[in-house]
């Protein structure tokens, strides 16, 4: 029965939605990265950036619209989330400053993401609020996993059938244009 458990939780864990990135920022530039997040999600993440004296590093995420998500200014390390409202891309944009009369140097940027079940705390709030054991805990977790799993082959399947919608479409627009009647240079047909 344990066997069963582990490889359940070894297969189901290969659907995580974690993404972790490391990248160096130039001086007196911005490094922007770009996720597209379905609606209600819950996106969390932590970030840490380098030290360098003289030099500040600042953080925003916005979505699409320009609405602004979370913002730090002069950051070393940290943490933000946020739950979307629609299906919409979201930004995060690290930014280095360095004073005119300085020279600055690359800063390391460790960002870790986080979005849907992954970003719950599920030892934490859930597991204490409901008073549940540790495998009562992680078998909330795995039932919340299925459950985003189930949702995401739903979306999946919904957009493919709008995809084949649209192809069939342009299909017959198409095939009507093949029909037309060849005009000459005078356009007579």
């Amino acid at each position: 029965m344990a066997g069963k458990t582990l490889v359940a939780v070894a297969l189901l864990s290969l659907f995580a939605n974690v993404r972790a990135i490391m990248f160096y920022l130039e001086p007196n530039a911005e490094k922007c990265l770009r996720e597209e997040v379905q609606a209600n999600v819950l996106v969390s993440g932590e970030y840490e950036v380098s030290e360098a004296t003289g030099q500040t590093a600042n953080f925003i995420v916005t979505d699409s619209k320009g609405h602004t998500l979370s913002k730090k200014e002069d950051i070393s390390r940290g943490k933000f989330s946020f739950v979307t409202e629609t299906f919409d891309t979201f930004q995060i944009c690290f930014t280095s400053h360095v004073p005119p009369h300085m020279r600055g140097i690359k800063q390391e940027v460790a960002l870790n993401i986080k979005r849907g079940i992954e970003a719950k705390s599920y030892e934490g709030a859930i597991g204490e609020a409901a008073k549940l054991k540790p495998m009562e805990v992680e078998l909330k977790r795995l039932e919340d996993l299925s459950e985003s799993i189930v949702q995401a082959f739903s979306w999946m399947r919904k957009n493919e059938e709008e995809m084949r919608d649209t192809n069939v479409l342009a299909g017959l627009g198409t095939a009507r244009i093949m029909k037309l009647p060849p005009f000459d240079s005078f356009g007579n047909a």
